[in-house]
């Protein structure tokens, strides 16, 4: 009986790291195509009205999401790791990609945010008081000096980072952030529930923004831009985040964080198939050294405790 209830017990965390890496796959998919939809936005709505707006239409999607599932409010402590996921993932990530890509390619872009996994690792570790070996640290500086190389070499700064630069940067760190709060939250929460609160927490700074953007620069734009938006607001800044952060809820921050290996890649296809833009040997090759260093950091980490089951 013993044998029988082990095995499972296995058979169960099995099937739940597989519905987690299968969600986070689908979380990956969707947000693979935020910097190209952003880069073909901003180009004709602005920064600041696609930042917040998406933000806002899609609060407005996860109230009704809310009132129809009858979810039950936050508790105070909830509400408080809430407004870390809000601050990392509905304002960080959104306003820092709208600036940078005013003046930079989505395929340079997806360069930079090469380093994401890492970073969402990072915050993982010091959210789960775990002492990673020097080799972690290690190989989370060899990302981040291979990504500053990059930029170095590509002719993108001149002595300095670029504003651009400093913004994508500052994005990643941001969304690493969100996604590692978000993610154990998640296990108490669920992933839609996480994403909508976090929403509905931020309405009352991007609601009144994008009013002002609105009015200081009134939106004028063709269907290509519109329809850009429309996925940022649907799709990065609503539904993938349900996939996402139930996938790791269920498979673990970890484990599911690997998955992230292959969203810069996708970044870079899209952008070219879409955007015509030109994806350099440089770029494909400072990729590569980041995805080196980010699977190294996963490998060193020390393993987390098996993931609690998401709520629906």
């Amino acid at each position: 009986m013993k044998d029988q209830s082990s095995a499972t017990t296995a058979s169960t965390v099995t099937a739940h790291r597989i519905i987690g890496l299968t969600l986070g796959a689908l979380g990956v998919l969707a947000f693979s195509m935020s910097l190209p939809a952003t880069r073909v936005a901003v180009q004709q709505l602005g920064p600041w009205f696609v930042a917040f707006g998406r933000a806002t239409g899609a609060a407005l999607l996860a109230w009704a999401y809310l009132r129809l599932t009858g979810a039950p409010r936050p508790t105070r402590d909830q509400w408080r790791r809430l407004s870390i996921v809000a601050l990392g993932v509905v304002v960080g990530f959104p306003l820092f990609t709208s600036l940078a890509l005013i003046t930079q390619t989505s395929a340079h872009g997806a360069v930079v945010i090469t380093v994401l996994p890492a970073t969402t690792a990072v915050f993982a570790v010091l959210r789960a008081g775990e002492r990673p070996p020097p080799l972690f640290w290690a190989a989370s500086a060899g990302g981040l000096l291979a990504v500053l190389t990059f930029l170095g070499a590509s002719g993108a700064v001149h002595g300095a980072l670029s504003l651009a630069d400093l913004s994508l940067l500052a994005a990643v760190a941001l969304c690493g952030l969100g996604y590692a709060e978000g993610g154990a939250l998640a296990r108490e929460l669920g992933g839609a529930r996480t994403i909508c609160w976090a929403l509905l927490l931020s309405l009352p700074v991007t609601a009144p923004i994008t009013a002002v953007a609105a009015v200081a620069d009134p939106p004028h734009a063709d269907a290509a831009a519109w329809s850009a938006f429309g996925y940022l607001t649907a799709v990065s800044m609503f539904l993938g985040f349900f996939a996402w952060y139930a996938g790791l809820a269920r498979g673990g921050i970890a484990q599911v964080g690997q998955i992230q290996l292959a969203q810069p890649v996708l970044t870079l296809v899209w952008s070219a198939l879409l955007l015509g833009e030109s994806v350099t040997p440089a770029s494909i090759a400072a990729a590569l050294v980041v995805l080196a260093c980010v699977v190294l950091t996963q490998r060193t980490r020390h393993r987390a405790p098996t993931p609690a089951v998401a709520k629906t």
